[in-house]
């Protein structure tokens, strides 16, 4: 039995979260010897989206596959980007001739992992295809062509529609990961058909902040019902994640385990210099 060791990063909030992603990506590579790394990465464009040269940045830095998810389209050049970029995915399940794809599969020195990204329909604009059937129909095509190691990203923000796609995959895929809410939960586990699971990832950006924007903006609109801007908040970050490993032979999660990462403000200081 051959392991991959797989990296989830959740999603990155504006310039602070992905300037640490690209900072420590290459160091969570070498010290916890992570095979594959996926992150999420529609946040990372000022809080609204993702751009041609921030995908490429993650890329360089160590990304072998982004996911996005409702913000998607919120960066205009983004949309000529996806035909040309496979390992930046879109949700699967949104109409037939979007632009992009819902899904990859990369040839590694362990073998090929396939990534799918789908997005939920309860309480998250906008309203895609069922994402259920959409994503028992790629799972399928993507198991009758042998790929074993299949990494989900659902997107969406109720944890039963996250945890209803994680049983309903189980034995399917080698992880079902949620993203979305930026808060990351605390349910990791193996379904027992060998499927890891966790409902959300978290997220890699400002860790004194309410979803990475600034406490007092969204605190004042909370308070006066008025619409304000909510700037990236500033100070340290913390990356969020989970760490799972696969038997590259089945595809089932052999172990799981979360990462709550806190960086110091000098080590992000550091980089921007």
């Amino acid at each position: 039995m051959s392991l991959i060791r797989i990296l989830f990063l959740g999603d990155v909030v504006g310039e602070p979260g992905r300037k640490a992603v690209i900072e420590q990506l290459p160091l969570l590579k070498q010290s916890a010897g992570l095979d594959f790394c996926i992150v999420n990465g529609e946040n990372a464009a000022g809080g609204k989206g993702i751009t041609p040269r921030i995908a490429i940045d993650l890329l360089r830095a160590g990304a072998a596959v982004i996911t996005t998810g409702d913000h998607v389209w919120d960066q205009q050049e983004i949309v000529d980007y996806f035909p040309t970029e496979p390992r930046l995915l879109r949700p699967l399940n949104y109409p037939e001739g979007t632009p992009g794809n819902g899904s990859v599969v990369l040839e590694t020195a362990k073998g090929r992992i396939g990534v799918i990204q789908v997005q939920g329909r309860s309480f998250i604009q906008p309203p895609l295809e069922n994402p259920f059937l959409a994503m028992e129909k790629e799972v399928a095509r993507l198991r009758e062509e042998g790929v074993t190691a299949l990494v989900v990203d659902i997107h969406a923000e109720t944890t039963s529609e996250k945890i209803a796609m994680g049983r309903m995959l189980d034995g399917k895929v080698s992880l079902v990961v949620g993203t979305h809410t930026h808060v990351q939960t605390a349910d990791e586990c193996i379904f027992p058909g060998g499927t890891g699971y966790l409902t959300d990832a978290g997220m890699c950006g400002p860790d004194e902040s309410v979803l990475g924007r600034s406490i007092e903006s969204v605190v004042w609109r909370f308070k006066s019902g008025m619409p304000t801007r909510f700037p990236i908040a500033k100070g340290p970050v913390r990356l969020c994640g989970v760490i799972v490993d696969v038997d590259s032979d089945t595809g089932r999660c052999r172990a799981i385990k979360r990462l709550s990462l806190l960086l110091p403000d000098e080590a992000l200081q550091r980089h921007q210099d």
